[in-house]
């Protein structure tokens, strides 16, 4: 055991400097949820641009879906979407056997679609709050259970969760975005260890930071120019390269590793000092969301 976890660290370490053998997406049938605009549709561009051979889009919008999928079209790669409520089970069931009538298999699942509210709990919707354990959380509970039982015959599949930093540092006024992405975290971590012994069935995390979206329009942290957001193609390019080297966790950007340590060792009351000083005790004080 010590030896083998030596290796495995090496291994790893190893894997920093020297370029490893990305995966071929040639064979590929990839499917993204809230796929129409945002970081969905950055994905759906790197995946096309990866050589991936079909993407599907789902999503609520018709409009965003249908420019996002004749875009693709135009770079060469076959698209189709489908109008899809994640955090309807049914609906998920349904469209799902539709995709496999039209498509084919999905080997490629990403779970990407989320909402968020921006309000404290006190000032929350309760009906809102719902909304977000469904689809942020639920969702990928239906739409998992719906392609991973294809991948594992096939033994060949991919599920990828587009989460946030904020499963593993929760922020004030977002607690329905910042519970949804812990239970996902959660949901992840299970699924990983899970599929160890399914041959050719893997599983990707991504935590990023703050992402310049729509989604989160007008949340402003303290020091913009030492933590700025995230560009959505930034964070779809090392999305498809972490599929691309089966890689089971990535934090956007590296410096959130820090965060994984501070909250492991500081007191409670030191955490606290660190929200208030860098903004994020008060970032979405000015909040807008998606208009």
């Amino acid at each position: 055991f010590p030896l083998q976890m030596i290796y495995l660290v090496v291994k790893a370490a190893v894997g920093l400097v020297l370029p490893a053998k990305l995966r071929d997406l040639s064979r590929e049938n990839v499917l993204i949820t809230g796929g129409g605009r945002g970081i969905g549709r950055q994905l759906a561009r790197e995946f096309a641009e990866r050589g991936a051979r079909k993407i599907v889009l789902w999503g609520r919008t018709e409009k965003c879906l249908k420019e996002t999928t004749e875009e693709i079209r135009q770079m060469g790669t076959e698209c189709h979407y489908f109008i899809c409520d994640v955090g309807n089970r049914e609906e998920v069931y349904q469209t799902a056997k539709a995709v496999r009538e039209k498509v084919g298999d999905i080997t490629i699942l990403v779970n990407n679609a989320a909402v968020v509210h921006g309000k404290s709990l006190m000032d929350s919707d309760d009906d809102a709050l719902l909304k977000s354990q469904h689809i942020n959380t639920l969702g990928q509970f239906w739409t998992t259970k719906a392609f991973l039982p294809r991948m594992l015959e096939l033994q060949n599949g991919h599920i990828v969760c587009l989460n946030s930093v904020l499963a593993l540092s929760a922020i004030p006024g977002a607690i329905d975005y910042c519970t949804s992405k812990a239970s996902a975290f959660a949901f992840m971590e299970s699924l990983t260890l899970g599929l160890l012994d399914c041959p050719g069935v893997s599983a990707t995390t991504v935590l990023p930071f703050h992402t310049s979206t729509e989604m989160f329009q007008g949340m402003r942290v303290r020091f913009p120019n030492l933590f700025p957001p995230l560009k959505p193609e930034t964070v779809a390019r090392r999305t498809v390269e972490a599929v691309q080297l089966n890689q089971a966790l990535l934090l956007l950007p590296w410096t959130m590793h820090a965060l994984v340590i501070l909250k492991s060792i500081l007191p409670q009351a030191a955490l606290e000092e660190i929200h208030k000083f860098s903004g994020t005790y008060t970032c979405m004080n000015t909040f807008k969301g998606r208009t």
